[in-house]
């Protein structure tokens, strides 16, 4: 049994501090948000967790890929939809990934423990398309997903030649709202699979028992859900587990919702209960959903209390 986290980690901007940096500053080269992925790393390693992102810290999970995607425009926070989407002007989350694995070794000393890694983490089509508003050339969501799909495939296929990551993440809060063509959107996950030696996961936000049985039909490795915040779905899993059988879990047991640290024992209680119906490898724990809006001593603690747990299995 492994930990992870769903993806964002709270942003603290930090102005620079050394001489380099001042200097980088000044000719406007300075990244601001390097330290940030630096604490976002640290810190989650430092709780424990074992599969670590990059701490998404440069925005949120739409625009941090459609503004580098052409046919999308953004305006005042609100993402449009102008012409054909192509494919993107260039890797998207590549180079903080290499980062932050880069980090991972640093903090290690160069001898990084088995089982320790970084994954990828892309906005799902559907959710960036159902996220957008449509000004011109599609007449539907579907044709827009599908284009979208194709352009993302590039961003999925440079994370596994250049990261190596343990595995790749699509983030599609969306299909648990019953707004979305289910058949549209395994088409999209199918071509973002296509031709991929690492793992696929796919994190779905939200109460699954009006989507579980489309769900378990997406061609993914790990499906990831919330069952802290949401107590429908850990029993939907449990009466439900046959549909899922050959894929892991991606097990939320913290409350992302909460900007307080979960009590012990009910998250005790939980990963017990899911360790019962998926067995212990076939579970991946993590917060229900991404931690940033949570205060940075709160956001850490709920991860080291997770990983605690985990501990003791072992």
């Amino acid at each position: 049994m492994r930990s992870t986290v769903v993806g964002s980690y709270p942003v603290e901007i930090k102005e620079p501090s050394t001489t380099k940096d001042k200097v980088l500053k000044i000719f406007g080269s300075y990244d601001p948000f390097k330290q940030s992925i630096k604490q976002s790393v640290f810190s989650q390693l430092d709780a424990g967790v074992d599969i670590i992102s990059d701490g998404q810290v440069r925005g949120d999970m739409v625009s941090s890929f459609s503004k580098y995607i052409p046919g999308f425009k953004i305006e005042e926070g609100n993402t449009f939809i102008v012409s054909k989407i192509r494919k993107p002007t260039g890797e998207i989350s590549v180079k903080d990934l290499l980062y932050a694995k880069k980090l991972i070794k640093e903090y290690f000393n160069g001898n990084v423990p088995e089982g320790k890694g970084i994954k990828g983490i892309v906005t799902g089509p559907s959710t960036i398309i159902h996220s957008s508003r449509i000004t011109s050339f599609y007449k539907n969501k579907d044709d827009a997903i599908i284009d979208l799909a194709h352009s993302l495939k590039s961003e999925v296929d440079a994370i596994e030649k250049k990261v190596s990551p343990v595995y790749i993440q699509v983030d599609e809060p969306f299909l648990s709202t019953g707004m979305v063509n289910m058949k549209v959107a395994r088409e999209a996950i199918d071509i973002l699979h296509d031709g991929l030696s690492v793992p696929l996961a796919m994190h779905v936000c939200g109460t699954i028992d009006g989507a579980y049985k489309d769900l378990a039909k997406f061609n993914v490795e790990i499906l990831d859900f919330e069952f802290a915040g949401n107590n429908v779905n850990i029993d939907v899993l449990e009466n439900n587990i046959g549909l899922f059988k050959g894929k892991k879990i991606g097990f939320g047991c913290i409350d992302s919702a909460k900007n307080e640290v979960d009590s012990y024992k009910t998250t005790e209680d939980l990963i017990s209960r899911g360790i019962n119906i998926v067995g212990e490898d076939n579970i991946l724990l993590d917060p229900d959903c991404g931690l940033r809006r949570a205060p940075m001593d709160v956001a850490f603690d709920k991860l080291k209390l997770m990983n605690d747990i985990k501990d003791k299995y072992h």
